[in-house]
């Protein structure tokens, strides 16, 4: 594997000529083991770094929000991998607080510009409102809640978030969120849940006229295994992806729309869309006290799971990513020769990332980034990429390939990374490190298997919870 330098057109000779001497992926000491991800939330230092570090922080993302970048034309070509630790002016990153200052705002400027668009910050007229409790649910082992979440007021998107809690638990439980395709109502056999209202895909279960209908109620209750994770003691949030932007293009409602309406134009995709309501969802969980806000994991799957991944790099609340076979534009290489190109999701998906992202269809290499820079945005969090052996267009290789050229940010920030060997992951073996992979036999599904994987996983990160 080889990673090239991000090489902008502004950059002066003298510091071209140092880029060149340092081309390619250095070596870099490994950095001792951290303890599981539960006592790396509960050290103290970790709260004085992020204290004395988020002005800085602000700071920078202030200057990059106001820089302007190359047009494409400009961009060199760059058939690697572009250095996650080489900032666009050739600088090479070589300290935490060179990352946290520089590199880290940078990508997220870098993506937002050439990719997934600006999302906008959380609305100022948002409010909770708890409509229903009922602590029956699965013969009393869990309670359901149904919340709604207005984003913004008078005719803003609502998203309807579900809730389920286990019962029997001595303290706040870790809580999986995570976009659905269909409803709530699919994901649940109880006939007491809502449908949606809003505009729904016809491929969805029981759906009529693209809207939802009783008959669709259960469908995806396996896909979800909710049940399962209550006995585990996690709880599980989850919401219609609808609720916030639908799944066409040139659609007139959603949250895009809104902004649109209200003069505050964002060039944000849907996938940014989507992961920006996964970020609402963080927003109330942090007010539920049956909940533990330090262990929330995101969770989704294929375009779900490119939301997944934006939110877990955009939104530092989230603890943990697991984003299930989220091929290119999520966790696969842009530059990737196997499965779906840019070009090939562009034009089958027009809505999905924003108007810049399209000058890449024929020129991936033109990309200041790939998706493990996407993926190192998380570190020094936990990042799971499940995949299926028949599922090629999601380009398996090239997402464990994306876990390798994202470990040396991990390894700079003082986490374990990538804790593997091997060129090809042995099938049915969990990675269960900072940085892991898992890959089963099988098609572009969720399943109740891959979810005790999802689990095994956070087990071992959070803990396993006590109940």
């Amino acid at each position: 594997m080889f990673i090239a330098q991000s090489v902008a057109p502004f950059v002066s000779n003298p510091k071209r000529e140092r880029m060149q001497r340092f081309l390619g992926l250095r070596s870099r000491a490994r950095s001792p083991r951290l303890p599981p991800m539960s006592s790396f939330l509960s050290l103290p230092v970790q709260g004085i770094i992020a204290c004395s570090l988020i002005a800085v922080l602000f700071a920078s993302q202030s200057v990059l929000a106001a820089r302007s970048f190359p047009d494409v034309s400009q961009l060199a070509s760059l058939p690697g991998l572009p250095d996650p630790l080489v900032l666009l002016n050739g600088e090479h990153v070589t300290t935490t607080k060179q990352w946290l200052k520089s590199r880290r705002p940078e990508l997220k400027a870098l993506f937002e510009h050439y990719m997934y668009g600006v999302m906008p910050p959380a609305p100022a007229g948002m409010h909770f409102s708890v409509e229903r409790v009922d602590r029956s649910l699965f013969d009393g082992k869990a309670t359901v809640k149904e919340i709604t979440i207005a984003l913004g007021t008078n005719d803003a998107p609502q998203i309807h978030l579900l809730l389920v809690v286990p019962n029997q638990r001595t303290k706040p439980a870790p809580v999986f969120v995570g976009l659905n395709f269909c409803g709530n109502h699919t994901v649940l056999t109880d006939p007491t849940v809502p449908l949606p209202t809003v505009w729904m895909p016809n491929n969805c279960p029981g759906a009529q006229n693209n809207r939802a209908s009783d008959a669709g109620r259960g469908k995806q209750a396996d896909v979800w295994a909710i049940e399962q994770s209550i006995d585990r003691g996690y709880a599980v949030a989850t919401f219609y992806n609808g609720d916030v932007e639908p799944d066409r293009p040139g659609a007139k409602e959603g949250i895009r729309a809104y902004y649109a309406k209200a003069r505050k134009n964002y060039d944000w995709g849907t996938i940014a869309a989507w992961a920006w309501g996964v970020s609402r969802a963080v927003d109330y969980l942090l007010t539920d006290k049956s909940v533990n806000a330090k262990q929330i994991a995101v969770v989704g799957h294929s375009r779900n799971g490119k939301a997944a991944l934006v939110a877990a790099a955009f939104d530092e609340r989230i603890a943990l990513a697991i984003p299930l076979q989220a091929g290119c534009g999520g966790t696969a290489p842009s530059r990737g020769k196997i499965g779906e190109s840019v070009k090939q999701i562009n034009d089958h998906f027009p809505h999905w990332f924003n108007t810049m992202f399209k000058n890449f269809n024929e020129q991936p290499d033109k990309l200041p980034f790939d998706q493990h820079c996407l993926i190192a945005l998380c570190a020094p969090r936990p990042v799971l990429l499940p995949n299926a052996t028949e599922d090629t267009w999601a380009n398996p290789e090239g997402q464990f390939e994306m876990l390798q050229a994202a470990d040396p940010v991990y390894r700079l920030l003082g986490a374990e990374g990538l804790d593997a060997n091997q060129a090809a992951p042995e099938m049915g073996k969990l990675i269960d490190s900072a940085l892991g992979y898992y890959i089963r036999p099988g098609k572009h599904s969720m399943t109740k298997e891959d979810w005790k994987i999802f689990l095994d996983f956070a087990d071992k990160h959070f803990g396993k919870p006590t109940h």
